[in-house]
């Protein structure tokens, strides 16, 4: 017993906990695993405290998630990176829309926006995902290497799957003549992704990949 709390409380609190984390996720997949532990806590607590409303209805929600979840992880999705420029319409009302999350991950964007419109070694991908735009991923050439300045995803995205396709299956770059991607950030959360698509860091927030 701490603080005159039993542990069987202390459970339940915590459960509460987080469910109400997972409804501030603004990831679907990250809202659904944390939702599952959650209640699949809450359900043991229900019915080690003979509430069976409670312990039932929370085993049904786990139910539910880990159907969601299922469909999630084995639906097959379309992808496709389409090459373009900073001028494109669509691109610019995109950047406007999301311009202050991009700004968290990416401080400069506005000053690289600017930079890579003027620069003929530009390179701006749409990074689509079942026909949606699904993020950006903007750059500059120079001569087989390519530096990566913003590589955003939207939120309800951010579950790996457009990074890998990019990174690690799609043959754009090998097409273009591109064998080294370059980007630097001083981000955790961006260095955590980086080091998950197979950049290696070579000094302090500078990550290279190499195309095989």
């Amino acid at each position: 017993m701490l603080l005159n709390i039993t542990w069987l409380e202390w459970i339940g609190y915590l459960s509460s906990v987080i469910v109400a984390i997972s409804l501030t996720m603004r990831s679907i997949v990250r809202l659904r695993w944390y939702n599952l532990v959650g209640s699949a806590i809450f359900s043991f607590y229900g019915f080690m405290i003979g509430s069976l409303p409670v312990g039932i209805l929370n085993l049904f929600i786990v139910l539910v998630n880990l159907y969601y979840l299922r469909s999630i992880y084995s639906r097959e999705e379309a992808f496709r990176a389409m090459k373009t420029d900073v001028d494109d319409s669509y691109l610019k009302y995109y950047f406007d829309f999301y311009k202050k999350d991009i700004l968290k991950f990416f401080p400069d964007a506005e000053r690289v926006m600017e930079e890579v419109g003027a620069s003929s070694d530009s390179w701006v991908l749409l990074l689509l995902r079942d026909a949606q735009l699904a993020g950006i991923l903007v750059g500059k050439r120079n001569g087989s290497t390519l530096h990566v300045y913003i590589d955003y995803v939207t939120a309800p995205y951010r579950d790996l799957k457009t990074g890998e396709f990019v990174y690690k299956h799609s043959d754009l770059f090998k097409k273009e003549g591109i064998k080294l991607l370059v980007q630097q950030s001083d981000k955790e959360v961006q260095q955590r992704f980086l080091s998950k698509m197979g950049f290696v860091e070579s000094r302090a927030g500078h990550y290279e990949l190499l195309l095989h």
